[in-house]
């Protein structure tokens, strides 16, 4: 990734009002837009926590621009930060169209030095968290997001890779440090503590927020998680796989936004994504106008949950069985039917600890999103505090049991039903 004084140079923020005159002169989004660049529309739409994102629509279509500033964006300029991520996350998008083909978002453009990317318009695409809250059904989901999980994450693991090419993967991304920081404190570290920019619903989770700052059991489960996030170098990861970053109609499903990506735990991104649809589902009751009518709704959360995490292993271990080229597990240790099975049984147990890493980081990703800085309007949309702390509550309740008793959840269904108790909890403030 370069890093020259010239390339800092040639970085400007772009506006609304210049965009278009800097599409006009980039012939692929030209020509996706159509007509004259003084008919195009050009509306600022980001509402995450880093970037500027733009729409642009012409006459024969649309753009996506995504734009790296150089600080924190929910923060302010307080917070600075590297201008390069955009480079991983492009890096990040290149490889996994290759693996995961029509699953993320086609670029269109990359501008290394103004830090941008300009991809396809994902239209009619919302973001999965916003549906998810409004109750809508997505049929492809849990076998898309199930295929994309494990394609990338076979074919980028010692699995499928020689060490050489491994190592070298592994180095590309390692320039990616700030953003694997803010992932180390955010997620960590910071609620556990206290932290500045930590926030809760006060003054109902006020007596939680203080006993997890007390609990030393918790604080060994989550440091033990941290040093594998630090260590565990096992495939390329996403970095921030939420229902945040991921786009759907009920046809199509894309993921995005994966600037956080370097070579991590594998359970980390899986466990993320589980995370929000547990998050989902505990605050389902919180939304309801009516008791009862989101019942149906919650009952399909947690059904796609269930089905992402089996099809997920299926889908990995076949991948192992077919395209095993990488210098783990070589298949010359392993000769002839009684070979094979008891590398069957290996795999098995393989995956079985993957699960157990799904579920600890299930756990500190649900904490993140209550007791740290950047919360889910999955939470936060639930207007009346009192009902939204309940909501919380019970989702912090099972994250700790995910983070200090992770060993004794050994299936997607003992942690569904872990999730429909702690549904019918009732904290002492209620």
């Amino acid at each position: 990734m370069k890093g020259s004084r010239q390339e800092a140079d040639s970085y400007r923020r772009l506006s609304q009002a210049d965009l278009a005159t800097y599409l006009a002169a980039v012939p692929s989004a030209r020509k996706r837009l159509g007509g004259e660049s003084s008919g195009w529309s050009v509306r600022e739409v980001g509402d995450g926590n880093l970037n500027l994102v733009f729409i642009a629509k012409g006459p024969k279509g649309g753009v996506a621009v995504k734009q790296a500033l150089p600080f924190v964006r929910l923060v302010g300029e307080s917070w600075p930060l590297p201008l390069s991520r955009v480079d991983y996350e492009h890096l990040a998008l290149t490889q996994q169209a290759q693996l995961a083909p029509g699953l993320v978002p086609e670029v269109l453009h990359f501008d290394e030095a103004m830090k941008l990317i300009v991809m396809e318009l994902l239209e009619p695409h919302i973001i999965l968290r916003r549906g998810l809250i409004a109750g809508t059904r997505y049929p492809r989901l849990a076998e898309d997001l199930a295929v994309f999980l494990a394609r990338t994450l076979f074919f980028t693991s010692d699995l499928a890779l020689q060490a050489a090419e491994k190592k070298e993967r592994i180095a590309a991304f390692a320039g990616n440090h700030a953003l694997c920081k803010i992932t180390e404190d955010l997620i960590f570290t910071d609620p556990y503590r206290l932290a500045e920019q930590n926030r809760w619903t006060e003054p109902y989770l006020n007596s939680i927020a203080e006993g997890f700052r007390a609990d030393l059991d918790l604080h060994v489960a989550i440091s033990r998680l941290k040093l594998k996030f630090l260590s565990s170098a096992e495939a390329m990861i996403h970095g921030d796989l939420h229902t945040g970053s991921v786009m759907v109609t009920p046809d199509d499903t894309r993921v995005i936004d994966p600037e956080f990506a370097f070579y991590g735990p594998m359970g980390f991104d899986v466990g993320a994504l589980i995370a929000n649809f547990l998050m989902n589902f505990l605050a389902n009751e919180g939304h309801e106008k009516n008791q009862g009518e989101r019942e149906d709704h919650g009952e399909w959360v947690l059904e796609t949950t269930q089905e992402i995490c089996r099809r997920f292993r299926a889908k990995f271990l076949e991948l192992w069985r077919s395209h095993a080229k990488g210098d783990a597990y070589p298949t010359c240790l392993f000769p002839g039917a009684l070979g094979e099975a008891r590398l069957d049984i290996e795999r098995q147990h393989y995956m079985d600890r993957l699960f157990q890493d799904t579920v600890g980081f299930a756990g500190a990703k649900i904490v993140r999103r209550i007791l740290g800085l950047a919360h889910n309007i999955d939470f936060e949309w639930i207007e009346d505090k009192a009902r939204r702390a309940t909501c919380e509550a019970r989702a912090l309740r099972l994250a700790r049991e995910l983070l200090v008793n992770a060993s004794s959840f050994t299936s997607i269904e003992a942690v569904i039903a872990a999730a429909r108790v702690a549904a019918w909890w009732k904290p002492g403030f209620t």
